[in-house]
């Protein structure tokens, strides 16, 4: 059988693979000059491959729509595209978090591995090639309509991406292509993305990384989410791992829009996580006592970063001249609260073109998780981002665009890796 993918992104070379491992004729269609653009930036172009965690966790780091990928995950796993990978020389190793990289640390070594397979199986591949629509005829595929021809096929799987980063060709072109064959597009909405506040600290503590921390995000008093670990400033807000993963609860929550308009969600951070407020106290005590001579603007420096000692001042309203020894038992109270608990508020996300992901897509009730085929169109087959599913940083949202093309059977590449076909 003909079969034609539309895109040469991670989802759409895997799917290539799979299909023709199968002994299908297949044909990758790419509308930028190269195959794998946005593949080459994952993981700061380090490629973070998958993550070591177990299918259950791999359900959890999925935000949105998790149980639909079940089917897909146990399928084709992290051990499957790592054995994959590694059976073409890309040795890799495991990072915190479980984070799968190649040794090489570079995105390239990963890409050449699916381009040396798909050449080894005669996959042919088309680029700066456009696809204009999928030909059906009574709901069955026939063809694609290129900016410079037909091509018949008896399937075709389109993995044309999301809409972040446009420059790497996800500009969205799959979501039109499927509304055309009367598929529900999901709203499309920036994920892993960092967040816009008009608070003027951000502006001040532009370029401050924190490690070791702990945020919640929330509207008023509701917890929107939770996390630990690092975060930064930057001119128009914060950005780093905890926010990006912030973010992919935020853009799903309610009238969010809204919310940001009214100003109802904040980010609290708590400076100090290990410490209780209690316990806290008692450091700042010990701290004073050492530093009692010392006005308080000299006497934060074992506390806090250089940078956030200014910030915390102003939010003390303690006078910044007056002497260590002077403060009051009240006003060192106010300093444990605002180190336990620094809000700004949050006021937009930053634009989809700056999003790790895109939130929405094909709707997952329009697609069979079994085969990843369209309920609508037979012979129509989504993989990847374009689907209406997921997943939090850490290699998951990778391993869906790996799993998300078991219409061909995952098991049939493993087994062509253990004869020595590939």
């Amino acid at each position: 059988m003909n079969v034609i993918v539309i895109g040469g992104g991670p989802a759409g070379m895997i799917a290539g693979i799979s299909a023709a491992q199968k002994g299908n004729k297949v044909t990758i269609i790419e509308k930028m000059n190269s195959c794998g653009k946005k593949l080459l930036i994952t993981g700061k172009g380090r490629c973070n491959i998958t993550n070591s965690a177990n299918i259950n966790e791999f359900i959890e780091n999925t935000t949105h729509n998790g149980k639909f990928l079940y089917g897909a995950f146990n399928n084709f796993d992290n051990r499957n595209i790592v054995k994959l990978l590694e059976e073409q020389g890309v040795k890799t190793k495991t990072e915190r978090g479980g984070r799968i990289f190649p040794v090489s640390d570079k995105s390239q070594d990963v890409l050449n591995a699916l381009i040396n397979i798909l050449k080894k199986l005669n996959v042919k591949i088309l680029t700066n090639t456009t696809v204009k629509k999928i030909i059906e005829k009574q709901n069955v595929v026939t063809g694609v309509e290129l900016n410079n021809g037909i091509l018949k096929a008896d399937k075709v799987i389109l993995a044309t991406g999301g809409k972040s980063y446009p420059i790497t060709g996800s500009t969205g072109d799959g979501y039109k292509i499927s509304k055309e064959l009367g598929h529900t597009i999901i709203d499309i909405k920036p994920s892993l993305v960092p967040l816009v506040s008009n608070d003027s600290i951000c502006k001040r503590l532009q370029g401050l990384s924190l490690k070791n921390i702990s945020i919640q995000l929330k509207n008023e008093n509701k917890l929107i989410y939770k996390d630990f670990g690092e975060m930064l400033f930057t001119h128009f807000g914060v950005s780093g791992p905890v926010i990006l993963s912030a973010s992919a609860y935020l853009v799903k929550y309610n009238n969010i829009e809204e919310l940001f308009n009214k100003r109802q969600i904040k980010l609290e951070i708590d400076l100090k996580p290990a410490l209780t407020e209690e316990k806290l106290n008692t450091r700042i005590i010990r701290d004073f006592e050492q530093e009692k001579n010392k006005e308080y603007k000299n006497g934060l420096n074992k506390l806090l970063p250089q940078k956030l000692i200014p910030v915390i001042i102003d939010k003390t309203q303690i006078n910044p001249y007056k002497k260590i020894n002077e403060i009051t038992k009240e006003e060192r109270q106010r300093l444990v609260k605002e180190i336990k608990n620094l809000k700004i508020d949050i006021t937009a996300t930053r634009p989809i073109e700056e999003a790790i992901i895109t939130s929405g897509g094909i709707n997952i009730k329009e697609i069979n998780p079994k085969t990843m085929e369209s309920k609508i169109i037979k012979g129509l087959y989504f993989a990847g981002e374009i689907i209406d599913v997921d997943c939090l940083t850490g290699g998951y949202n990778l391993q869906v665009a790996w799993s998300t093309r078991i219409h061909c059977r995952a098991k049939s590449i493993i087994k062509e890796i253990e004869n020595g076909r590939i």
